[in-house]
């Protein structure tokens, strides 16, 4: 289901006490917009929530404005929502939200009361850099790529025949996805092939974009991933089956300090562990596809890419 919070949003910023009415637009929408504040900003009481709000409410929104008049986002979403469906072959049901958030995630994966939820947050899709609302000024065509990123999770966290680890935190967790509790006890592997594989469906629903963008980098960043490689998978391998917030956030978070991302003496660039996920997921998707891999079990896709032993090729010198 395709669930648009844009119009009530905007009735916040133009009610006469904008403070009073976010707070009442949060208890519309409490199951949702609590989990949002709660994985991807803060946890929503207290005097850091209400100076957030206020922040929120004050803020310049003339490029929010403009990209409304100016783009169907609604037809975005749906032109994404159809290429996901039939290339992972959905067989359970989810929702995308369409919403203005408070400068956190520019999109982010939810699941609530055992449904999942891929939300994309348009403050930060407007073209323009915005300090105000901390938007990223991404190009709104980018919106298909990030929100099948974001459905890719919620299958594989939700679809009945996932064999992912993170189907089964989730499902322990009475139906609720927390970022930090599955960072806590997912393994490094599992989290960097649920990203990987994110990439890759992203890449295949809207083709087109620089390489880099499929990533979240910027052109400097994917160079400099790609000098390190080696180092990368060195130090994560050592890792892969390792649970533990710290790594969660080293390989995949933004907002390490540059001695929390320093592995052999070199500084990995933020998020670097999705390109390493990306590259773990290649063989499985060429020799099983995608519907099949972004149900796969950590170990299956795994499997699949261990090499192929060969005999020693004999050379011969003349």
């Amino acid at each position: 289901m395709l669930i648009n919070l844009v119009p009530d949003f905007l009735a916040v910023l133009d009610a006469d006490d904008r403070h009073a009415a976010y707070l009442a637009y949060f208890d519309r929408h409490r199951a949702l917009l609590h989990a949002y504040w709660d994985n991807y900003v803060l946890e929503p009481e207290g005097p850091h929530f209400e100076e957030v709000v206020r922040a929120t409410v004050a803020a310049d929104r003339s490029d929010l404005r403009a990209l409304l008049a100016s783009t169907d986002i609604v037809a975005l979403a749906q032109l994404a929502e159809e290429r996901v469906r039939t290339l992972l072959d959905i067989d359970v049901a989810y929702d995308i939200v369409l919403m203005v958030g408070v400068g956190a995630a520019n999109a982010g994966e939810l699941v609530v009361n055992g449904r999942g939820i891929a939300f994309v947050c348009l403050e930060h899709f407007t073209g323009i850099t915005n300090p105000d609302t901390q938007g990223l000024g991404l190009d709104p065509e980018l919106i298909p790529l990030w929100l099948a990123h974001e459905i890719t999770h919620v299958v594989r966290y939700t679809s009945p025949t996932s064999r992912s680890s993170m189907r089964d935190l989730v499902t322990d967790a009475s139906g609720y996805y927390s970022y930090w509790e599955t960072g806590r006890q997912a393994a490094l592997r599992e989290l960097l092939i649920n990203e990987g594989l994110a990439v890759h469906v992203s890449r295949a629903v809207s083709p087109g974009h620089a390489t880099w963008e499929y990533f979240g980098f910027t052109r400097r960043q994917y160079a400099r991933v790609r000098e390190v490689e080696p180092v990368l998978h060195r130090a994560a391998a050592a890792d892969f089956d390792r649970a533990a917030l710290g790594l969660r956030l080293r390989y995949l978070s933004g907002g390490m300090s540059d001695d929390a991302r320093t592995v052999e003496r070199t500084i990995l660039p933020e998020r670097a562990g999705y390109f390493l996920g990306a590259r773990m997921v290649e063989p499985a998707l060429a020799a099983r596809g995608f519907a099949w891999s972004v149900r796969a079990s950590a170990h299956e896709l795994a499997a699949v890419a261990e090499p192929v032993v060969e005999r020693p090729r004999l050379t011969i010198v003349s």
